[in-house]
């Protein structure tokens, strides 16, 4: 059993509470590598931003869960490094889909772990996020679960459709689990294509795909029926044009490559909204650099070359989602 305490992390309970309190939203990034975690840490300590770093269970795998805790431990040394005193990290467990799963990831040195049991009845949705809440706590590590279904695909997470939480469940869900957040469906959606066509609209003057608007008042309606209690949302990314556009410009094929607009996120991270996940974004902005390299330097083939630039990108995206979006700067 190793406790996340002893590699320096924390967990969200804190840092939550101050984010529902502030109006502002904790970055929640998710990685796979070493380029994207330094990439994360050096965007975090300038900013001075608490920040989360998330695991899905296929990165977790990808990269091998004993890494994974040296990784972690080694993050906090590094912000330490980079002159961030206290840094505020976590290391947290995305689209968690087992009790076994969170459980490994809590005795490996988790801070926090979610239990989507979203795909489930409603009865088995809260047994499983109860049980896994009553192991976490043990620990002192820190629990989200989730109503609702979000459409798109990450990684093993796929779904064709979403569903809307219902505010008429959620004081049930959290009272009978007893979970620290809740991550819920109002129209974010996972993946780079959140949306078909056909579901949005045309921007005359751009051209470009404008997605459907979030639904802000089952946001409300849910924050009425839990006031203060702390909010999540998937499926955030942007993805931003520019670096779909590089994509596409040097040999890619997204099309119709569509985000959550910043203005609607940033407006979710003024409510209870206490957690945005941001995945899709950091793949595009690494795939963009990677792409200008090999289409500009055909002969490179050092991967310093190539994986510098795109850990420089996607540190700039970072440090924009940070302060113009979720506006968690210098909240650490």
């Amino acid at each position: 059993m190793i406790n996340y305490k002893d590699l320096g992390l924390v967990n969200t309970r804190e840092m939550f509470k101050k984010a529902v309190d502030g109006g502002y939203a904790i970055p929640a990034f998710n990685f796979n590598n070493m380029e994207q975690l330094q990439a994360i840490v050096m965007a975090a300590a300038e900013t001075k931003s608490p920040v989360i770093l998330q695991v899905s269970k296929g990165a977790r795998q990808y990269a091998n869960q004993t890494l994974l805790r040296y990784m972690a431990e080694g993050a906090v040394a590094y912000a330490k490094e980079l002159g961030w005193e206290n840094p505020q990290i976590v290391l947290h467990l995305d689209h968690g889909d087992a009790f076994e799963t969170c459980k490994s990831c809590i005795d490996m040195g988790f801070s926090s772990v979610m239990i989507d049991g979203s795909h489930l009845p409603y009865e088995e949705n809260v047994a499983l996020t109860k049980k896994v809440v009553e192991y976490a706590h043990q620990f002192d590590v820190t629990v989200e679960g989730e109503l609702g279904v979000l459409a798109g695909v990450e990684d093993e997470v796929s779904a064709a459709e979403s569903h809307y939480t219902k505010p008429e469940e959620v004081v049930d869900f959290v009272t009978k689990t007893g979970c620290d957040s809740l991550a819920i469906s109002i129209g974010t959606s996972h993946g780079a294509f959140k949306f078909t066509p056909e579901q949005c609209t045309l921007d005359p003057q751009t051209g470009r795909l404008v997605p459907p608007p979030l639904a802000f008042d089952v946001l409300a309606a849910i924050e009425e029926q839990l006031p203060g209690f702390p909010i999540v949302l998937h499926g955030s990314s942007s993805v931003p044009q520019d670096e779909v556009d590089t994509i596409n410009k040097f040999g890619g094929a997204l099309k119709a490559a569509v985000g959550i607009p910043e203005e609607q996120l940033r407006k979710a991270a003024k409510s209870a909204v206490c957690k945005i996940n941001i995945d899709s974004d950091s793949r595009l902005a690494m795939t963009a650099a990677v792409r200008e390299v090999f289409a500009n330097k055909p002969a490179e083939f050092d991967p310093r070359k190539y994986l510098g630039p795109a850990r420089d990108n996607m540190k700039k995206l970072y440090i924009h989602k940070i302060k113009e979006v979720l506006g968690s700067d210098n909240k650490a």
